[in-house]
């Protein structure tokens, strides 16, 4: 493996791990068992550290270090965790990070303002980290990993006061990456290395070598003030297929005899390394030998529960330490098996693949349907609806949960509360909601506009809450649903509402709306997307200079999505964002008006019913049907288009929906359903009332995407400013 995608998987992996650590630290602030998520961000931040020590990463294994001898410190009880203490980890992951994206843009090599900035948040870590211990804290226990017991047999101790440790690696450890070296050298950042004995016992012949098997191993005595899970923690990448046997210094010479016992090496041969290692002497060795002998003698068929028992240890602890370590092994295993890291330009090049085969598909369906020949009909629609299956399969592939782009607030709500001294919470549902991954990455930037300027603008400051009879924490919630066929996400809040007054002000100075003019609630509150419109008396860090919304609304549309708002005065507001599922292929339903091929989005559409002329009324120049009780406005596309040309005799409505309202599309011809690849239209087309976007028709004809939900707001708002005129 090259090591630049080596490096690169290092980066996607921190940047998980990362997003890991902030969630926890977010956690820890939480009422709650403190112990699982100091463990989690512990872990979080060891593996970053290791994995940097095989690249060379210096930076970022010396900052993190002083991270993880703090959060030592908070594992063990020795301190107690604090707002203060959680904010400056919090800065310290945000400093990783920062040390993460220059790697991946290619500098190795700390910047001036990353040393400074690492170097304050050091001395910080430094100043916490000599604090006196806490009062009376609560005992925190470590992992399940460094709090397995060790059997401890009595006798004499060994004179050496460093750690031995045995290493032998696996046999696929050069094949999959690993590299004995980096993991000697990392060893050594933690102490010294006072003597090393390379064994090649395991070595075949020549003509039964494998080029790329690893046969090293490794006796090392090695000095240092660490502890042992800190040790441990250097092999973890090779824990589960190499050796590693690890004596603390002063060991019992029984422990010596255990280590003698498992190794793969004769008894007198590693006897021999570590008398010339320096962990046992010579009187000490032959001391060992002989207590094996007789151990052998005495325990050849003891059972391991009684070594447990006298040990001091009860067999189920052991058990239930094993089977907890093997479950977590095993689902660990299984999560990796499950998922494949797949570069996306790889999948979006599939996905316009996929794309092109559907146009192509449409167009042998339609040859096959002028050539009459039955059976390849019927074959072409056999691979029509496998064509279908692989375009939604593909389509799968590229849905990703919207939870993880909300989360990201957390730690937004919690700097800018902080900030605005105000207390807030958020409150996050529907996050198992599923939409394009092109989609969240999109709409990351306009959520983070509306999430802040809710905060800002919309929640009041906790003695204003109470004063109205609140609660002093405001509320602030992101929700996600699908509705037919598309995706909402709603930023509500618990604050004082819009100013319907104040915004109407507002735009009347700014010469937006005139003073006489009548707009329904809908249309005043859609004034905020207006460019350089704010009501804000003072500019903040956050807001007040009019910019953002406007771009909010014009990133929406640019996904083919849309903007609504509802808000009562003194009870917040709900922003309803609602975007497409997908941007690429959608399902779709094809007419025809004076010859010319438009698509309707299916899952916008409800029913197609034939336009009875009798039924069809005219109302202050606006149609409408009767159907079934329900009174349906009439878009003409061959109106709105101005396509002139005569209408049929007999002509056909197709009944859509968007945003809970109705209305009918009336066209000339019903022409069926149409898998659709949509294609941007060009920026000189953005403008185009009714339009969102084209496709290419199996015969090579251009036909245009309807927008839907559009086309229904414009005409139910209509009928609502009709009603209001004749009321």
């Amino acid at each position: 493996m090259e090591i630049d995608q080596v490096l690169q998987t290092y980066i996607a992996e921190s940047r998980e791990l990362l997003e890991e650590m902030e969630d926890a630290l977010l956690r820890l602030e939480q009422e709650g068992d403190q112990r699982e998520d100091l463990n989690a961000i512990f872990r979080a931040a060891h593996t970053i550290k290791g994995s940097a020590g095989l690249f060379g990463l210096d930076g970022v294994v010396a900052f993190t270090h002083g991270v993880e001898t703090l959060l030592d410190q908070l594992r063990d009880g020795t301190m107690a965790v604090t707002g203060e203490i959680t904010a400056l980890l919090l800065n310290c992951r945000d400093h990783i990070s920062d040390l993460i994206e220059e790697i991946a843009a290619g500098n190795l090599e700390l910047t001036e303002i990353l040393q400074l900035k690492g170097d304050a948040l050091s001395e910080q870590l430094k100043a916490h980290g000599n604090q006196q211990p806490a009062a009376a804290p609560t005992q925190l226990a470590t992992s399940a990993d460094s709090a397995l017991p060790v059997e401890r047999v009595e006798g004499s101790q060994a004179e050496c006061d460093n750690w031995h440790i045995s290493l032998r690696f696996g046999r696929d450890s050069l094949r999959e990456g690993m590299d004995p070296m980096s993991f000697l050298r990392y060893l050594g950042t933690l102490g010294e290395i006072v003597s090393i004995n390379t064994l090649a016992d395991a070595l075949p012949t020549a003509e039964e070598m494998d080029p790329e098997g690893c046969y090293l191993g490794f006796e090392i005595n090695f000095a240092s003030t660490a502890d042992k899970p800190t040790i441990e923690n250097v092999f973890e990448f090779i824990r589960e297929d190499s050796l590693v046997r690890i004596l603390p210094p002063r060991s019992l010479l029984a422990d010596y005899v255990r280590h003698i016992q498992e190794m793969p090496e004769t008894d007198m041969r590693l006897g021999e390394i570590l008398v010339q290692c320096g962990s046992l002497s010579r009187a000490e060795l032959n001391e060992a030998l002989r207590m094996q002998a007789a151990m052998k003698e005495r325990d050849i068929n003891r059972p391991l529960g009684n070594i447990v028992v006298e040990s001091g240890m009860t067999t189920q602890t052991v058990l239930d330490a094993a089977v907890e370590k093997q479950s977590r092994v095993r689902d660990e295993r299984q999560r990796e098996a499950q998922s494949v890291r797949v570069n996306a330009e790889k999948l979006d090049h599939l996905i316009n693949l996929v794309g092109e085969l559907v146009i192509a598909g449409a167009g042998c369906s339609l040859d096959a349907r002028k050539s009459g020949d039955s059976a390849l009909v019927e074959s072409v629609e056999t691979l029509s609806r496998l064509v279908e299956e692989v375009r939604d399969s593909a389509l799968r592939l590229r849905m990703v949960q919207i939870g993880a782009t909300f989360n990201r607030f957390q730690r937004v709500v919690r700097d800018v509360s902080k900030e605005l001294g105000k207390e807030i919470e958020l409150v996050i549902s529907g996050a198992d909601t599923e939409l394009d991954k092109t989609v969240v990455e999109k709409i990351g930037d306009p959520l983070m506009h509306l999430v802040r300027n809710a905060m800002d603008h919309g929640i009041e400051p906790a003695d204003v809450r109470v004063a109205q009879g609140k609660s002093r924490t405001g509320s602030l919630r992101l929700n996600a649903y699908h509705d037919s066929g598309s995706i909402v996400i709603e930023v509500s809040d618990d604050g004082a509402g819009l100013n319907r007054e104040r915004i109407m002000q507002k735009a009347i100075e700014k010469g937006v709306v005139q003073a006489d003019q009548q707009l329904s609630d809908q249309e005043i509150y859609n004034l905020i997307f207006e460019a350089g419109f704010s009501t804000a008396g003072e500019v903040t860090n956050l807001s007040g200079r009019g910019v953002g919304m406007d771009v909010v609304k014009r990133n929406i549309t640019a996904l083919r999505g849309t903007v609504e708002i509802d808000s009562r005065p003194g009870a917040g507001s709900t922003i309803r964002v609602r975007m497409p599922l997908t941007l690429a292929i959608i399902d779709g339903f094809l007419v025809d008006v004076e010859d010319t091929c438009f698509v309707v989005p299916l899952d916008l559409v409800s029913e197609c019913v034939e336009l009875n002329r009798i039924s069809c009324e005219s109302s202050n120049g606006r149609d409408y049907i009767n159907l079934r009780g329900e009174v349906l406005p009439l878009i003409r596309l061959r109106s709105l288009f101005s396509m002139g040309g005569r209408p049929p005799r007999r002509e056909n409505v197709v009944v859509v929906h968007a945003g809970g309202a109705k209305a009918g599309l009336v066209v000339d011809e019903l022409m069926g359903e149409f898998q659709t690849v949509i294609k941007p239209l060009g920026k000189i087309f953005n403008q185009v009332r009714g339009i969102g976007g084209s496709t290419i028709l199996g015969n090579g004809d251009v036909a245009l995407i309807v927008d839907v939900p559009g086309l229904v707001r414009e005409a139910t708002e209509q009928e609502g400013r009709l009603i209001e005129s004749v009321a």
